[in-house]
């Protein structure tokens, strides 16, 4: 039984029948009788209290969406309860309105004839108690369907699917939301493949209450097929306006999508180029043809921008980060960036130039120059690296790219000592896709690079190096999340190991890698016990994340991986623990506990870092 007690106010019905008026029914109990069947029927049917001051209305015989109608059909008036003092006749009135305003309520349900009682007592306190009583009956089922597409796009065929899975089909209850829900699909479906008239000449649902059948009858006129005409971009003077055609997702010719308007919007405004964008296109302005204008208006933003940050990780401790960059160098619409990258044991200083593909957001060319310098326990390296690179998109996710790269080290790990200078050219295939790049639920990661150089074009080395890696997060019920990554790295070169330029060797441990374990200290030894770093690569973890509240989280994980010179070598290490993820807007911080498995004293290590790592 249901309860509803107002204190006066007024809303629309949630869902409102437009056919014709069902007879009045009520039906006379005395007082006494009703509230013993109340009292029967309230063992066996869930109680609801709507409290609104001195009126209380109790509503028995239906539930879910046909009683939220109800309820809101039976919004007393405004007015009827004024300074907790109820207006006698006007709620007499209401009560007499009450069994039809119930069976307009339950008419988008398919129930057509409902017998609905009223009574009402006035209760202690000078409270009204209002009983509604509804015996909903059979309801109306769909005898036939009929929905038809006429016009030009009568034999479009991702119209005729749609207007064939109908969802009410004959012998289905009556719904005129599960109708309206249904027509307006089609007729959305029409306007995104182009056809911008499309409209209902035809619209019809006869309702015969007496035998409890309806027929349905939809005809969609498609009208004319429109296409996009010519396009105009304004505001943005400083571009070059063939810049602009790479973030457009069509073209004129094209048939007119405002799926790809939104696709474009959205390139226009993850360029970082532009605090503001508006996409009109302008069908009253579209031509003989049908071909619709579109303009486009850009507020640009401002091109040079000077970032400073700070940030901590256990691998390096405390970084700052200067970051210069200008997103339209010299008015040519390319991009220049700068950044300096300064830890005790780790200072990076970079720069890169980037021209943009004409025609794809995704694809560019680049020119970058690095230079790196790290000495932490028995490392130390000093390296410059110059790289060309050329990339271009397969697909919505894939990129791939080819590059020429120039590398002069000077380094030791351990015992051994490299100076060398190479010039590795290679390929990169690489893409990325999460649904929410703060807190994600679902995706992946990928990237793999192959390189290799030789003697024979001037490198004081000759080598083959493969590296990969990845990550996949997958939702499970209860909020949880599986979270797995993995990286493999392999060289082959024609000289020993000691040859190999200590950049391009292989460590182990860390946040990112194997915790549990400090940052490079996994990995071949040489004959003092000091990590020199190895030719291969293994490494793999998995998480299971548990989501509490909006921002916070809790894992327990596994992590097994090392570095090593032949896969006959290898010795995987283990570490496993648990963390405490906060996901701020800046990516997310996490705090993990890990402890050594597999070691006969085992250490336990905590580690914090920032940022997506999947």
């Amino acid at each position: 039984m249901i309860c509803m007690d107002f204190r006066g106010g007024r809303m629309g019905n949630l869902l409102a029948g437009n056919s014709s008026k069902s007879r009045r029914c009520g039906r006379s109990v005395s007082v006494h009788c009703l509230l013993l069947a109340v009292a029967l029927i309230g063992m066996f049917m869930p109680v609801f209290l709507w409290a609104q001051g001195p009126v209380r209305i109790h509503i028995e015989g239906v539930q879910g969406a046909e009683l939220e109608n109800v309820k809101v059909a039976l919004t007393l008036p405004e007015g009827l309860v004024k300074d907790g003092v109820v207006n006698e006749r006007w709620l007499e009135r209401f009560q007499e309105q009450i069994p039809e305003k119930t069976r307009e309520a339950l008419e988008p349900f398919g129930f057509y004839d409902p017998e609905v009682t009223v009574s009402s007592e006035p209760a202690a306190g000078n409270v009204h108690e209002v009983y509604v009583f509804i015996e909903p009956g059979e309801p109306v089922r769909v005898t036939s369907v009929t929905v038809g597409i006429k016009g030009p796009g009568e034999k479009e065929k991702k119209l005729l699917d749609v207007a064939a899975a109908f969802p009410l089909h004959t012998g289905a209850t009556l719904r005129q939301d599960v109708y309206e829900s249904a027509k307006n699909d089609l007729r959305a479906r029409a306007v995104e493949l182009g056809y911008l008239d499309a409209d209902f000449s035809t619209h019809e649902i006869r309702v015969t209450p007496q035998e409890l059948k309806a027929e349905i009858e939809l005809v969609l006129q498609t009208g004319p097929l429109y296409y996009f005409g010519e396009i105009d971009f304004s505001g943005a003077p400083q571009y070059p306006q063939s810049f602009f055609g790479r973030y457009l997702e069509f073209k004129p010719g094209d048939v007119f999508s405002h799926q790809k308007v939104a696709l474009t919007q959205r390139n226009l405004i993850n360029a970082d180029r532009f605090k503001r964008v508006i996409i009109a296109p302008d069908k009253d302005e579209a031509t003989a043809d049908h071909r619709v204008p579109v303009h486009i208006k850009l507020v640009p933003s401002k091109p040079k921008r000077l970032r400073l940050g700070t940030g901590y990780e256990t691998d390096i401790g405390i970084k700052g980060t200067i970051k210069y960059e200008d997103v339209n160098f010299f008015g040519t619409s390319h991009r220049f960036e700068s950044q300096m990258d300064i830890s005790q044991p780790v200072q990076v200083v970079g720069a890169r130039y980037i021209i943009p593909h004409a025609k794809d957001t995704r694809s560019f060319s680049s020119v970058s120059f690095n230079m790196k310098r790290e000495d932490q326990r028995d490392i130390f390296t000093e390296s410059m690296t110059a790289e060309f690179e050329r990339a271009r998109t397969f697909g919505k996710v894939m990129t791939g790219s080819v590059f020429i790269q120039m590398l002069k080290e000077r380094s030791e790990a351990g015992d051994d000592r490299t100076n060398t200078f190479s010039v590795l050219p290679g390929f990169r295939l690489s893409g990325i896709y999460y649904d929410n790049m703060i807190r994600p639920s679902r995706g992946y990661r990928y990237k793999t690079e192959l390189k290799g150089t030789h003697q024979a074009i001037g490198s004081d080395t000759g080598l083959i190096q493969f590296t990969g890696d990845g990550g996949l997060i997958v939702p499970l019920p209860a909020r949880l999340s599986l979270i797995a990554r993995g990286k493999i790295g392999w060289t082959t070169q024609n000289e020993p190991n000691s040859d190999l330029p200590v950049p391009l060797r292989f460590f182990a441990g860390g946040d990112q890698s194997v915790r549990g374990y400090g940052y490079k200290t996994l990995g071949p030894e040489d004959v003092n016990g000091d990590v020199v770093g190895g030719k291969n690569l293994l490494e793999g973890s998995i998480e299971l994340e548990r989501a509490i509240g909006k921002d916070w989280g809790v894992a327990a994980f596994y992590d097994t991986g090392n570095a090593f010179n032949t896969f006959s070598d290898m010795r995987l290490a283990q570490g496993a623990g648990m963390g405490v993820r906060y996901y701020s807007p800046i990516g997310p911080i996490k705090l993990d506990i890990a402890r050594q498995i597999g070691v006969k004293s085992p250490d336990f290590r905590i580690h914090v870092s920032i940022g997506f790592g999947l």
